[in-house]
């Protein structure tokens, strides 16, 4: 298969997880703020940091193009919302919620760039 055919899958299986995920975290801490996009955006920093991060698993990665497809491109692509945290932002500042937009942009960068660091630190001392 070509290696577009591996990102879509891998995109469309990302982009079910995110879609599950936040309904999931919307139930539970309900959808006053985007906290189910923070929450994914997290999680997805956290994989694609152990992914990359994973010694073993990186030396697949550089070798096989076609798991780097699938679970970077594809997988992490799809299951990440900087798209969907853009346009909740926007929203928050058309509605006048500067501080909750601010929050979210905060509670997005700060803790996604930790979760990325977190993923990448425990990947390597695991591997």
């Amino acid at each position: 298969m070509s290696s577009a055919v591996w990102v879509a899958l891998g995109g469309a299986l990302g982009s079910l997880a995110r879609y599950f995920a936040t309904i999931a975290v919307t139930a539970i801490l309900g959808s006053e703020f985007p906290w189910g996009t923070v929450v994914v955006n997290i999680t997805g920093c956290a994989l694609i940091g152990a992914l990359v991060g994973a010694g073993a698993l990186m030396a697949k990665v550089a070798s096989d193009s076609v798991v780097r497809d699938f679970l970077i491109v594809g997988l992490c692509g799809g299951y990440t919302t900087f798209s969907s945290f853009s346009l909740q932002t926007l929203t928050l500042l058309q509605a006048g919620q500067s501080a909750r937009a601010m929050a979210n942009v905060i509670a997005s960068v700060v803790l996604c760039l930790l979760a990325t660091w977190a993923g990448y630190t425990l990947a390597r001392a695991v591997a």
